[in-house]
């Protein structure tokens, strides 16, 4: 049974398809992701809180989900919005269809909208803020009306800090591999571990935590609000930043926390937000992006070797490569748009990278970054 829905926008654009997931009222930023794989990844990455998510492959749903395709204990995306979800989700390792996944995680979605208008306005204008009403309440003569109040009521990521909102509570330990077909995730426990590796939770997806642990991390993941006086008494042989959600110039406490693991002189390594806070700390600056990068065929370059790479993105706020201070250096800027996409201090090994070089699925081109991480605990010994 056909279900209505609505999507609304604050610029009053206003799309009307079938509800998928649950009933109900939701916001965000709109944005556009161009993967055409890894949708249960996508939706499950915390860096995605507070969005909608467009996919602008078609064909969304047809391979079903799994247990095992996850970056998060549970959905992250604050909605969904596709072209086409098929009838039948067909897939040796499927379990349950994405609209069942969706009504389980109780978020939002809409089909059978065109996704193609929808994108080019969100390119040409940026990402919108924006609501979904699903199921009855996408009914009534007054529901456009509604959806659109609820677009233009939600405040923006701008100055939005969502890293601690979205990061663990408690300090873990993390031992989980990577994953390999015919015998899922490794348990990296059982092999030797020489690195003992501190991760800041800004809302760490799990396959960077496996990337860690494959390479002979034993991983203690920490909230994001944890002192770096705590951090540095665990005599760890490196930090990690994890990638995360919303703007980073109001994580005041995650700065000030890099500038005195910088000042202690251990190896640093971040990812997406995690460069972003490592930019901040370092005394750059951050800004607002027009429309982001969310897809799997971003191309950077690297500025050392002049190598380009194919990257999976996800970030909405980019570091300003003109206010970088001189102990600063780019190392890799994006062939899209121009934008700053690595650094590394001169003066301590620190470095980061705004790409997802751990994208599950997508290229691996940037993997070797962590075997870079590796090298510089080995160096320090």
């Amino acid at each position: 049974m056909i279900r209505p829905a609505i999507l609304a926008l604050e610029d009053g654009s206003v799309f009307h398809g079938s509800a998928i997931g649950a009933d109900g009222q939701t916001s965000g930023e709109v944005v556009f992701n161009t993967a055409m794989t890894g949708y249960q990844e996508i939706l499950t990455d915390p860096s995605y809180t507070r969005q909608i998510v467009t996919l602008t492959y078609p064909h969304i749903g047809n391979t079903g989900v799994n247990a095992e395709d996850i970056e998060s204990a549970a959905i992250a995306a604050a909605g969904l919005v596709i072209r086409d979800l098929p009838l039948m989700a067909s897939n040796f390792r499927s379990e349950a269809s994405l609209d069942e996944y969706l009504k389980r995680g109780n978020v939002l979605g809409i089909a059978d909208i065109d996704t193609r208008r929808l994108t080019r306005l969100l390119r040409d204008k940026g990402a919108q803020n924006g609501a979904i009403l699903a199921g009855s309440d996408a009914e009534g003569e007054d529901a456009v009306e509604r959806a659109l109040e609820a677009a233009r009521a939600f405040p923006g990521l701008k100055g939005m800090d969502l890293a601690k909102e979205v990061s663990c509570r408690a300090t873990y330990e993390w031992s989980e591999g990577e994953w390999a077909l015919g015998s899922g995730y490794a348990d990296a426990a059982q092999g030797e571990r020489p690195f003992h590796v501190v991760a800041y939770d800004y809302g760490a997806k799990f396959n960077i935590l496996r990337m860690l642990a494959s390479r002979g991390c034993r991983l203690t993941v920490v909230p994001a609000q944890t002192p770096a006086a705590e951090v540095l008494a665990m005599n760890p042989d490196g930090v990690f930043l994890a990638n995360g959600p919303g703007d980073p110039e109001p994580c005041d406490y995650a700065i000030a926390a890099i500038r005195e693991v910088i000042d202690a002189g251990l190896p640093l390594f971040g990812i997406c937000l995690g460069h972003q806070l490592l930019g901040l700390a370092s005394g750059a600056r951050t800004v607002k992006m027009n429309n982001g990068h969310h897809g799997a065929n971003h191309p950077v370059e690297d500025l050392d070797t002049g190598r380009v790479m194919i990257t999976s993105q996800n970030h909405g706020f980019a570091v300003d490569e003109a206010s970088l201070p001189a102990n600063v250096r780019a190392t890799h800027r994006s062939l899209f748009d121009g934008t700053l996409q690595g650094i590394e201090r001169t003066d301590c090994p620190a470095f980061s990278f705004q790409g997802h070089p751990e994208a599950s699925p997508g290229p691996r081109d940037v993997a070797p970054l962590f075997d870079r991480f590796i090298a510089l605990m080995q160096a320090r010994r």
